[in-house]
This record gives structure tokens, sequence and C-alpha cells, in this order.
């Protein structure tokens, strides 16, 4: 596809996903929001606002909110839990696991502050483990919006998909690549970029990253594909191995750590099915730090300049 050109986002994706969250308060009337005295950070108070009595603040206790969102699904309805990733993957993992994935009741998890987009929050804030814990857990599926159309029509996906989805957002705005009329699915992907080289595989934040790797490739004759792999568990298979049929070369890059995250996942996929010279970027078994996101993007290796020096490096082209 030829992109759409990238604007500022003026709402982070957190946001995006709880205003269609609101909205669909008034489709169903059964539909309850769960929160962990965050409302007003992770903005599910949209919803509060607007649906008091099926909106439930459990304070600071995010095993008990996913335990009696578990209890709410158990009863037959749609349910969301919303925290931040970092107490939703960790705080709250055994609830997660046994009380909705087990059962695999209909759970959804607005799950903010993803991977070090919480740049000035520092370590205890930043998920950076999140999608290793999550893609782990059998029932589970993993979706990453990156911008705010991607959000609201995730959203969707998320609530018409039986069984437990956990959704990965982020604390501030970056950019906007998608339109209204784009279209997702669970286990789908969205080629941004087409390219004969090299492949470029991400999602979320990185997305933008990669955009502007592909660009300064371009200038040295190297024409990168940027997928967009939006849903990680699933992830679109079909057309990882048609791109990588074109280029026969791959980079992953996530923010995320390298160990158990999409990357591994990649590598062990491409072992088995196609086998390609493969680079995979991500934190280096470390953690992050406070400090601005465009410095914490250059420092840990997740900058554009970093993707595209990878991708040089594969080619033969360092």
């Amino acid at each position: 596809m030829r992109p759409h050109a990238l604007t500022p986002a003026s709402i982070p994706t957190r946001r995006a996903f709880s205003e269609r969250m609101a909205e669909y308060g008034a489709v169903d009337g059964e539909f309850v929001v769960f929160e962990a005295d965050i409302g007003y950070s992770t903005f599910s108070h949209l919803f509060g606002d607007r649906w008091p009595r099926r909106y439930f603040n459990l304070g600071i206790a995010e095993g008990n909110m996913v335990s009696a969102a578990a209890g709410m699904a158990a009863d037959g309805r749609t349910v969301v839990a919303s925290s931040y990733g970092v107490f939703i993957t960790m705080r709250a993992l055994e609830s997660v696991r046994t009380f909705v994935c087990y059962p695999d009741l209909n759970v959804k998890f607005l799950s903010s502050h993803g991977g070090f987009t919480p740049a000035i929050d520092g370590v205890t804030h930043q998920a950076t483990e999140d999608i290793a814990n999550m893609t782990t857990l059998p029932n589970m599926k993993v979706l990453v919006p990156a911008d705010t159309w991607a959000a609201k029509k995730l959203f969707d996906v998320a609530i018409e998909t039986p069984g437990p989805v956990f959704v990965r957002l982020m604390r501030d705005p970056i950019l906007e690549l998608y339109e209204e009329s784009d279209a997702f699915r669970m286990g789908g992907s969205r080629v941004v970029l087409e390219g004969s080289d090299v492949t470029i595989a991400t999602y979320g934040d990185i997305v933008f990253e990669a955009i502007g790797a592909s660009a300064i490739l371009a200038k040295e004759g190297i024409r990168a594909e940027v997928i967009d792999l939006y849903s990680v568990k699933p992830f679109d298979a079909d057309t990882l191995i048609k791109s990588l049929d074109k280029t026969g070369a791959l980079v992953v890059a996530e923010n995320h750590q390298k160990r158990n995250g999409l990357g591994y996942e990649l590598s062990n996929f491409c072992l088995k099915n196609k086998v390609v010279p493969f680079d995979n970027l991500g934190l280096e078994d470390t953690f992050a730090e406070s400090g601005s996101y465009a410095k914490l993007l250059e420092k840990y290796g997740l900058s554009r300049q970093h993707i595209a020096a990878a991708a040089r490096r594969l080619l033969g082209r360092a």
C-alpha cells in the first residue's frame, strides 16, 4: 500500500481506545469496565463519566480487579480491565492466567504505558516485558495499535473476538498513519511501505521509526518493506512469508525486551518456514530508564538510524 502522510497526533492511543470504549457503552448495555485507581491516566474515566453504574474502580488492587472482571465475564458479560501494562502483566499475572485465560473468559485488557513510551516515568511504569508475559498465556490474543485510528479499530476487533485480548497502548501522542477507512482484523497486519530488498517487521510506536529507516535506506538505493504486525498474537504469517519471498532478509524491531518478544517468535518461525538473514532489535537484557523518548530510542538501539544500520548489515552494505 502507499502510506498516508504522517501527521502529528493530538491524543495518545490510550485516550483514543477509551473514547471508543465510552461510545460502545451505548451499544451493549451489559458491557462493564474495571479500573485500578488510574482512570484519569488511562482515560477509562470517559466510560465512567457516561455510564457510572457500569464502571468499577477497585483501587490499587490489580489482582482483585482482574478477579472481579473475570467474575462479571463468567456471568456472560463483555468486560474491560484497565491499568498500566506493568501492573496488569506483573502484579495481576496470576489472576490473568488462572481466572481469565484458563476458563477463556471474555475480558479485554486496556494496557497503557507500553514499552518505554512513558519515558519520563521511569522503569517502574515502563512495560518492557508485557508482550512476553501475555503472548505466553494460552487463549490470550495480543494487539498493539500504532496510532489513534488503529486504537479505535482494534477496540472493535478486541470486542468482536471471543476470549481474552490484551491491547498495548502508549502514554503520549506520536504520529498518525491510518485513516478511518483502513481495516484491521485479528491475525492481520498492514504493509505500510512496499519494498524488495529487506523486510522490517514491527508494531506500535516503532512503526514510525521503521518508516523513518526506510526513508534513510531509500537514499542509498535500498528498498525496505515495512510491515505493521499490529496483531502480535496471532501474527500474520502469510503476509510475512510473502514479504520474505521478495526481500530475503528480515529486521524485527520492538519496544520490548529482545528475549521472548516478537523477534524471538519470528526467528523461531523463520527457522521452521523461511530461513533468511535476520536481526532483532530491542532491549538487550536491561531495564530502560527515565529520560526523553527520543534519547531512549537512541540509547537502546531502536531509532530509525539503528534500524537502517541493521538492514545494511544484513545486506552486506554496512
